[in-house]
């Protein structure tokens, strides 16, 4: 495994890192807001049997709730809505673009899987929140699908790194997650992403979620914010979930009241996280 200093020396060489798929591209660009914008959209998806056969298995899962079975990414637009489809769409373009073969021990697998559950609880909890302080759906589920999106980067750029960090993480399950990973690699998977976000033209507040995810009361966070703050909350109600992040804690008043949420609705969330953790465990 290299040092430290070698690996932020390799990763100030941006441009070894893959450039976000074109289609990616192409969807992050196209407004929804006229009927061209959606017909394009559309076809986009539909050129990719990969991601159009993933985004109508989730719409057929029973995190969606959607009556009837979806047989067609049309249909599937119809009943998610074009925004959801098109950050879900967007996640798996570019986390796809992270995945060589053979993989380490950190599976693309499991971090999809907890990057739904977290999109999924974000919006979960986002939908207690008041109208005005609550962020767009298609914000919410790109911010929950790229949060991670470091540990992907890292897995492709030295995989032996990423190795030894996944072995530390379940080994020393009370140490700190930030002190782990500086000791490490120098670097967290934080800033890893937002590099990586940054290269790709992501937009700054999607950017500032990946930076600042675990470290929400940083100065520079309020970009990002309230996205920043649903990302930490969900991660606390759903610790470990696919991924070892050791961010088992208790979340406090403070936060709750940050997103506008009533302390008498916590008790329905908690619940609410519970079905969510189930109905992403059978995507496997």
């Amino acid at each position: 495994m290299p040092s430290s200093i070698d690996l932020k020396q390799f990763l100030g060489r941006i441009n070894s890192l893959p450039a976000m798929p074109v289609i990616a591209q192409k969807m992050l660009a196209l407004p929804l807001d006229t009927d061209d914008g959606e017909t394009q959209l559309l076809k986009l998806i539909a050129q990719d049997p990969q991601i159009s056969a993933k985004i109508i298995g989730l719409s057929n899962s029973a995190l969606f709730s959607v009556p009837g079975m979806i047989a067609s990414i049309s249909d599937a637009a119809m009943h998610l809505g074009l925004t959801q489809v098109k950050s879900v769409a967007i996640g798996m373009a570019t986390l796809s673009a992270l995945t060589k073969l053979p993989e380490g021990k950190l599976k693309s697998t499991d971090l999809w899987m907890h990057s739904m559950a977290i999109a999924i609880a974000m919006r979960t909890i986002a939908s207690h929140m008041p109208a005005n302080l609550r962020p767009l759906n298609d914000k919410i589920f790109l911010a929950g699908l790229l949060h991670d999106i470091g540990y992907n980067a890292l897995n492709f750029l030295d995989t032996n790194a990423s190795n030894a960090l996944y072995e530390k993480l379940n080994a020393a399950p009370t140490a700190s997650l930030s002190e782990i990973e500086h000791e490490l690699l120098g670097i967290d998977h934080g800033e890893i992403g937002a590099q990586l976000g940054q290269h790709w033209g992501l937009p700054e507040e999607i950017v500032a979620v990946i930076r600042y995810h675990h470290t929400p009361t940083n100065t520079h966070a309020s970009v990002g914010q309230p996205l920043i703050n649903l990302v930490y909350i969900a991660e606390k109600m759903l610790p470990n979930f696919g991924i070892t992040e050791h961010t088992a804690q208790q979340v406090s008043e403070q936060e709750w009241s940050e997103l506008g949420i009533s302390l008498s609705e916590i008790n329905t969330i908690i619940e609410e996280m519970s079905a969510v953790a189930e109905q992403v465990s059978q995507l496997r």
